[in-house]
């Protein structure tokens, strides 16, 4: 396929969760992803610099690349985990052949009288940690796989690291996230019938999985146990709306702008630093909940804006970071100035077929912010949140960028 048959096929893929698939010339699986989107997730791989943006690998395989599939999925949790089922059956190499087997991430379920349900790293895994009775994944996606865990626990309870029949209530258990292992309120066949049910979901049989919650809910309003039938139903219904829900921290291809939906959400704040146009940096930084989020920090140096050009600049930053499906997505970007960054920014965002609202912070002579441009019925109520994310990227950019400069001055 050349890369204008390449980019209508991708337009015509649904705007739907699901995973896509890179197929070589023997319909061999080359690479797996997963998103909320798959029209918008495939057509941001056709679009210039693509091995600056993602990497070289990346832009080997879509080089190699002569069709594309695709499996639709209900929600994007129910994509993550078909990702890496298909990723452990396939081992593509556009996915394995770019991270460290140790690195991946895995959900355990040990071999206990009350199995435990964990996330444990493939380093551990292979020093021996725990007793596996079983093993999902490889996950690529740490933070989004944890954020899936904490979706599924409110579904299915279970226990991580509590101890049976303690007397003692968990913390888990006082916020119903534990059956009540701890507290011998749940005998061993009752919990297991929860880890049967988490083990269908990780294996990839929803279905089967719905099937057996409702045959069970039905037996239970049979005995008149009520109460359980109740609970059951809550647990299928969740289950089937799981979208509802979370769709845990996707690509946001269309984020509600209201404030309920971005008040506890991520905000990235953008800025670039340079002196006369030399030893140009950028950097990213990150709020959610009101507070910093200094491991979510990132740095980029600038490598093909021309000296001076800050628009250019920001628009090469942002178009490097949302090659990262890894990370997750902002409700929120924030830059430093006004029209020309905004556009920059929104221009890039679009690119990728994100819809994520930008504002600009724009400074007085002295540098203090003087006013916050976009977004009239965010920036409100979100003026601290704003005002501190632009105020981290600023002193970031500047620690970098001296940093940067004394370096390539010789000066440790």
């Amino acid at each position: 396929m050349t890369l204008e048959q390449f980019k209508k096929k991708a337009k015509k893929l649904p705007d739907e969760p699901g995973v896509y698939f890179f197929l070589g010339k023997r319909k061999q699986v080359l690479y797996i992803g997963k998103t909320a989107s798959l029209r918008d997730r495939v057509r941001s791989y056709f679009v210039k610099d693509i091995a600056e943006i993602r990497s070289p690998l990346i832009a080997k395989i879509v080089a190699e690349a002569k069709s594309i599939d695709f499996r639709k999925t209900d929600s994007v949790l129910e994509a993550l985990i078909l990702e890496a089922n298909l990723i452990h059956n396939y081992k593509p190499k556009g996915n394995t052949d770019s991270k460290d087997d140790k690195s991946w991430n895995y959900v355990v379920i040990t071999k206990e009288d009350f199995p435990r349900v964990l996330l444990v790293r493939g380093k551990e895994l292979a020093k021996g940690f725990a007793k596996p009775a079983h093993t999902f994944g490889p996950f690529p996606h740490g933070s989004q796989l944890k954020e899936a865990l904490r979706i599924i626990r409110k579904i299915f309870p279970y226990r991580d690291n509590c101890e049976p029949s303690s007397s003692k209530p968990c913390f888990n258990r006082q916020i119903g996230l534990c059956p009540g292992v701890c507290s011998g309120e749940i005998n061993k066949t009752d919990y297991r019938k929860i880890i049967r049910r988490i083990v269908l979901l990780f294996s990839g049989k929803k279905s089967e999985l719905v099937r057996s919650l409702k045959r069970d809910m039905k037996a239970a309003a049979k005995n008149e146990t009520f109460e359980e039938a109740a609970a059951l139903r809550r647990q299928l219904f969740a289950l089937q709306h799981i979208q509802d829900i979370s769709l845990i921290k996707e690509e946001l291809k269309s984020p509600s702008t209201s404030l309920g939906a971005i008040r506890s959400a991520r905000i990235e704040a953008y800025d670039i630093a340079h002196l006369a146009g030399s030893a140009a940096v950028g950097v990213m930084t990150v709020v959610e909940e009101g507070e910093a989020k200094r491991s979510d920090y990132r740095k980029f140096r600038i490598r093909s804006a021309k000296g001076g050009d800050d628009a250019g600049a920001l628009r090469e930053v942002l178009s490097r970071r949302l090659g990262h499906d890894e990370w997750p997505m902002p409700k929120l970007v924030v830059v430093d100035g006004s029209t020309a960054q905004m556009n920059a920014a929104k221009k890039a965002l679009e690119q990728y077929g994100f819809g994520i609202p930008v504002v600009g912070v724009v400074k007085d002579e002295k540098h203090r912010p003087r006013e916050i441009k976009g977004e009239k019925n965010l920036t409100p109520a979100l003026q601290r949140d704003i005002l501190l994310a632009n105020a981290e990227a600023h002193r970031y950019a500047i620690q970098y960028h001296r940093k940067r400069s004394r370096r390539e001055q010789g000066i440790l």
